[in-house]
């Protein structure tokens, strides 16, 4: 009988500056393409050169969640939807410090929908991440509000009778500064669009299409996470000139992916800074020590 050795001498792992090792191996589901989207999350973060002492992560409660406690910077896991109201606190508290929020679509647009509206209303300094797998996963999944139409979950299990949200037409409506959507499947542009989206000033929002082969996928009969990834690549159609309401998720017909939305406008702190500067009281710029100069 023989017994395993330790590997001696072995190198580290592009990501482990960035990775907390130690909660390592995660609790995610395989095949789940969370694990993809956190690998260019941490890419991307490496990629702008930042101390990584100046970054904080936000997320909220799910599968997605648990990116914040592997990440080995400054991180807050959050209660149920109420992700981006604690990075906007964060925000205003240390304006300095780039915030990254990572959530799921139920999180940020069913419960936290009303929080995701006046964060891309107000243009807060944030880069949102939205992993899309269409449906609650780690709950049990139920509907979501981007289960498509006719989708099967365990609330609807004959099939979705509500029309799904479009999350970039959604915060692109809102105001935000910087909207794209890519599936799990396009890893380099995903990549450089989270890169992109971290440079960024203003509400920048990137919405990833996921495979959920645990839940979603075997509910509505779409095969392994390899043939799930495969039925995104086939059903993508990258269209960068679209506008985002005409951006469409219907995963029966086509997945319009792309970067749909880069502009530039004024952002919450900007106009913070211009309406709520300290101003001398009235009457002590009438007196004549400080009339002196003029």
């Amino acid at each position: 009988m023989t017994t395993s050795k330790p590997v001696k001498n072995v190198p580290p792992h592009p990501m482990d500056s960035l990775l907390r090792t130690e909660r390592i191996p995660h609790i995610w589901c395989p095949g789940c393409g969370i694990g993809t989207v956190f690998s260019a999350v941490i890419a991307a973060i490496k990629n702008t050169g930042w101390d990584p002492n100046s970054i904080a992560m936000v997320s909220g409660i799910g599968c997605t969640g648990r990116m914040a406690g592997y990440i080995k910077l400054d991180s807050f896991h959050t209660t149920h939807g109420r992700a981006l109201p604690f990075a906007t606190g964060l925000k205003l508290a240390r304006p300095q410090t780039k915030v990254i929020v990572v959530s799921g679509d139920g999180d940020l647009f069913a419960i936290g929908g009303n929080h995701f509206i006046h964060a891309a209303r107000r243009n807060m300094d944030l880069t949102v991440i939205c992993v899309n797998n269409l449906n609650y996963g780690m709950t049990g999944g139920q509907q979501a509000p981007s289960t498509p139409l006719g989708a099967k979950t365990t609330t609807s299990v004959s099939g979705s009778p509500e029309e799904p949200f479009n999350f970039s037409y959604l915060a692109s409506a809102c105001g935000a500064t910087y909207v794209a959507r890519w599936t799990a499947m396009q890893v380099r542009s995903l990549r450089s669009s989270i890169s992109e989206a971290l440079e960024k000033r203003g509400f920048s929002f990137v919405e990833v299409i996921t495979p959920c082969p645990s839940s979603f996928g075997r509910r509505n009969r779409m095969g392994s996470a390899l043939e799930m990834l495969k039925f995104y690549h086939g059903r993508s159609v990258i269209r960068g000139d679209i506008d985002p309401k005409d951006a469409s998720m219907d995963i029966d017909k086509e997945i319009v992916v792309g970067k749909f939305v880069d502009i530039e406008r004024s952002t919450f702190l900007d106009h913070y800074e211009k309406f709520n500067r300290p101003q001398m009281p009235q009457w002590r710029s009438m007196h004549p020590d400080n009339q002196k100069g003029r």
